[in-house]
């Protein structure tokens, strides 16, 4: 995700959708509560939202021995070409009905802002322990993996503009390519991230169901087998010819040494790449329930937890261990990334980490009147209904 993943990356370097509109990785798509009762969750997304955060933590594993191993990065660059996009259209496929309602606002707020500067502070506070005393904390320079909170926050406050404007996606995109050739955007709230990933987000708002069904029949699944051989054979290729930091977008093409043309023209292609890879990831996801599926609900967990394990490996060395350096050390570390993660996403953590992860915060915002008379319409439509019931089956209603 950034240059931090790579061994001694300085700390510069998906999903909630309960309301079948994730906050982060759960994205990254963040926060999820319970789904509110008589509401279906959706199979294929909760699938599609684990299957994507444990790749998220394989590619942080494989962050780490990427050194003269031209087998993991080839892999490495595969997948971070497309794991985060199809992470973030997720993440803006539900958050279509996104307003600035104070019902919407409040979750934002309680499942995106309150978890980042939670996680921001205790990462900060990691590394002061485990490796540099004087590391100071900054809440506008994400650590690590935060940046995609940050940039969650961002996308979700502006998608009234992305669901009012006439051609979202090409506008995106444009600001994505003057983003790659801008130096002065800086690293606050890593706006590069966040404006370069931003057509992803946009692309995830204009989808609608009939677009994921086109993408998982049969003919798809199959040439996606020829697609991903293809992207493995491009990915060999490009490793002594190309500086991973261009999968990360997290700066512009002058800070590479690159001319400033080409900033355009990769933003446009690594889009395209990863539109073409996110599909054939979709087109592999299960559409029934599996033994994961509940986990979908809880990948903001492991997205954010995680990020701790790996850092403190990087701090104490463990990833400077010679077994790495071997085939089968490289598969255990790739077996063990996907484990823990797995492990992270349980309703143990889940209820252990949800005053925090997910605070309800009834305390910190106003009632709303509105919600109220809509709570008392709703309840009264109901007892209406249940008295209602008896009468069209041929029972009495008692008075």
């Amino acid at each position: 995700m950034t240059s931090s993943l790579r061994p001694h990356g300085d700390r510069k370097s998906p999903f909630r959708s309960d309301q079948q509109a994730p906050n982060a990785p759960n994205a990254p798509n963040a926060p999820n509560r319970q789904a509110q009762p008589g509401r279906q969750r959706d199979a294929f997304f909760d699938n599609a939202k684990y299957l994507a955060i444990v790749l998220v933590g394989v590619g942080h594993a494989w962050g780490q021995i990427l050194d003269g191993n031209r087998t993991v990065e080839t892999l490495y660059r595969v997948l971070y070409t497309f794991h985060m996009p199809a992470f973030i259209i997720v993440s803006g496929y539900f958050s279509r009905s996104f307003d600035l309602s104070p019902r919407r606002v409040k979750r934002l707020i309680t499942g995106v802002a309150v978890p980042y500067l939670v996680f921001e502070v205790a990462y900060a506070l990691h590394r002061r322990v485990s490796e540099d005393p004087a590391n100071d904390i900054s809440l506008l320079d994400p650590t690590y993996l935060l940046w995609f909170l940050c940039a969650l926050f961002v996308w979700r406050l502006t998608t009234p503009i992305w669901q009012t404007v006439r051609w979202p996606l090409p506008i995106a995109l444009g600001i994505a390519a003057l983003a790659s050739v801008t130096p002065t955007v800086g690293n606050d709230l890593n706006m590069q991230r966040v404006l370069q990933f931003l057509p992803c987000f946009v692309l995830g708002l204009v989808l609608r169901p009939e677009h994921f069904q086109l993408v998982r029949r049969r003919s798809v699944r199959i040439l996606s087998v020829p697609v991903v051989a293809a992207a493995v054979a491009v990915a060999w290729w490009s490793v002594p010819r190309m500086e991973t930091g261009w999968f990360y977008r997290n700066a512009a093409v002058q800070d590479t040494g690159a001319p400033w043309w080409s900033g355009p023209i990769l933003t446009l292609a690594l889009f395209g790449c990863s539109l073409v890879l996110s599909a054939c990831f979709f087109a592999w996801v299960p559409g029934r329930r599996m033994w994961f599926t509940a986990l979908g609900a809880g990948t903001i967990y492991g997205y954010l937890v995680h990020g701790f394990l790996v850092k403190e490996g990087s701090y104490a060395g463990w990833f400077s261990h010679p077994a790495l350096d071997r085939p089968l050390g490289e598969i255990g570390l790739t077996v063990l990334g996907a484990a823990v993660i797995t492990l992270l996403c349980t309703k143990p953590v889940q209820r252990v980490l949800r005053c925090v992860v997910e605070p309800r915060m009834e305390w910190a915002f106003k009632r709303d009147p509105g919600e109220a008379a809509r709570g008392r319409e709703r309840r009264e439509k109901a007892e209406v209904r249940e008295a209602r019931a008896p009468s069209e089956t041929g029972e009495k209603v008692s008075v």
